[in-house]
């Protein structure tokens, strides 16, 4: 199952990172980078959705699909927040926020599995707001400038990007509390 179609869209994901980072090596009109890099962003946002479409849709899902669709999206994350601390638009404590989450659900994902109780630590709606949030945020950060001439991505960016560092402590916190009753009876045994 790697060389499905909802996989290739997954890889596609993954290896167009770099493109989106070095929009910004290249010297262009700050307002082009901000514009080119807003636009790959939210096309490969766009394919983490296509391509779980698509694996339903053509029956191509796969346990390889299952864990390399989130990490391709961590990646995308991590690295649009590395830019964006980098073009001084991101606190570093709010990028250490979702970054560390990430690192420590991911863990704790792989724990739980293994301990075959994954299902106590599933994706729950507070995950999926937490990202979608995110997925608003970081192309407004990106764009940093005036949308249709009214709205102010830069402003909205920053509330969003800290609405995001909240939610994500809290989406960490009940994660953890899922799993603590887990954890509590194989550390008694």
């Amino acid at each position: 199952m790697f060389l499905t179609v909802p996989t290739l869209l997954t890889w596609t994901r993954i290896i167009a990172i770099p493109l989106l980072v070095g929009v910004f090596e290249l010297g262009l009109e700050q307002r082009l980078q901000n514009l080119v890099a807003t636009v790959m962003f939210v096309v490969f946002a766009a394919t983490d959705w296509l391509d779980g479409y698509l694996a339903r849709k053509l029956n191509q899902t796969s346990s390889f699909g299952a864990f390399l669709d989130p990490v391709a999206d961590k990646f995308l994350v991590c690295a649009s927040l590395l830019v964006l601390v980098n073009l001084q638009r991101v606190d570093v404590f709010v990028a250490l926020i979702i970054i560390g989450r990430e690192i420590a659900i991911s863990a704790l994902r792989e724990w739980m599995a293994q301990l075959g109780a994954a299902k106590s630590v599933a994706v729950h709606m507070l995950g999926k707001v937490k990202t979608t949030v995110q997925m608003i945020a970081i192309p407004f950060l990106l764009f940093h400038g005036h949308l249709f001439g009214v709205i102010d991505t830069n402003r909205w960016g920053r509330w969003l990007i800290w609405l995001s560092a909240i939610l994500t402590v809290w989406s960490m916190i009940y994660y953890l509390r899922k799993a603590l009753p887990e954890i509590r009876s194989r550390v008694k045994k």
